[in-house]
């Protein structure tokens, strides 16, 4: 695989950061500007991904001083993992939504309160015990790969944000990430999308306690906002880039919705956990990592089928199902 592609005359590269999971790599894009090289969503930090921007950044003949700032769509970890250190050697800025930098306090600050929280949440949806503490591990094991974080600047929701030397609208599209963010560059119809529009795949969307109480919602009138906007190319965190934004957008609304009916379904019979649907929707072949996601996008969908009064939640003796309603 080669990972460093020219996007836009020698002024828009996309790197494919290396990840140590199925997905295989993170789209990371850098920009030229007069002042500098921009940096959007470095990646994981693991040693293979250090050593291929070492690698990249030789062959651009870029030294960690060219670097004008580092901005990230959002903070999950295989977007916002090399921050820090990037931050470190070339002393550069790292900009982010607030909403985003509050849960890097809650998943990775150093009582990790989001850890807890999230085994309380999948013990009370039917998640095995076994499981639980195997999970409460998997998580940890990101902390190294986040370390070292950054110190932060926030990036102003709706406003302008020059990355090198043209400005793009910062557009606040929750629902994979809470406090996930696109930028549009307006007169060449470009969208910067991180996770919020991927093609050939679905974007995952969390329940995460006390951060958006009906992510999927929010993914799906945001995707519906931003499928109005001409894009003539767009430039996701995932796979390549694409054209036919809109569709796309449009796509991801539609197998939501397919989604939701097959999961009320599901409980149509008799009340199941979050755990027994997942394993219906999702199979029990999961990796481990692939079922804490799994089981957090069940979560979500049944959250919205609950809003929307089409299921109804029964909890009794430390465990929650859902049960069809009209």
């Amino acid at each position: 695989m080669n990972p460093l592609h020219i996007l836009h005359n020698d002024d828009i590269y996309q790197i494919k950061v290396p990840l140590p999971f199925p997905l295989r790599w993170v789209n990371s894009y850098l920009i030229r500007g007069s002042d500098g090289w921009t940096i959007v969503d470095p990646g994981l930090h693991t040693d293979a991904a250090v050593q291929l921007w070492e690698r990249v950044l030789g062959e651009l003949r870029i030294g960690f001083q060219d670097i004008e700032q580092i901005v990230l769509t959002h903070h999950h970890p295989d977007h916002y993992g090399l921050a820090g250190l990037f931050q470190r050697r070339s002393q550069a800025p790292v900009l982010m939504s607030k909403i985003g930098y509050e849960q890097t306090r809650l998943l990775w600050a150093d009582d990790q309160p989001m850890t807890e929280t999230l085994l309380q949440l999948f013990r009370s949806h039917g998640l095995p015990s076994d499981q639980l503490e195997r999970m409460k591990d998997h998580m940890d094991e990101f902390v190294p790969m986040v370390t070292p974080e950054p110190d932060v600047s926030f990036i102003a929701l709706g406003e302008s944000l020059p990355l090198g030397d043209h400005h793009y609208e910062t557009l606040h599209t929750p629902g994979h990430a809470s406090g996930h963010v696109c930028f549009y560059r307006r007169d060449t119809k470009d969208m910067l999308c991180g996770d919020h529009v991927i093609p050939q795949i679905s974007p995952n969307v969390s329940y995460l306690p006390g951060i958006d109480e009906n992510p999927l919602a929010s993914f799906l009138c945001s995707l519906d906002e931003i499928s109005r906007y001409e894009v003539d190319m767009a430039y996701p965190g995932h796979r390549e880039p694409f054209a036919d934004f809109g569709k796309r957008a449009s796509d991801l609304i539609r197998h939501h919705e397919t989604r939701l009916q097959t999961m009320r379904s599901m409980v149509s019979a008799e009340p199941l956990t979050g755990y027994e649907v997942c394993l219906q929707a999702f199979g029990d072949r999961l990796t481990l990592h692939q079922l804490r996601f799994a089981l957090s996008e069940t979560l979500a969908h049944l959250i919205f089928l609950r809003e929307a009064a089409l299921v109804e939640q029964i909890d009794h003796a430390g465990l929650t199902r859902y049960r069809s309603i009209g």
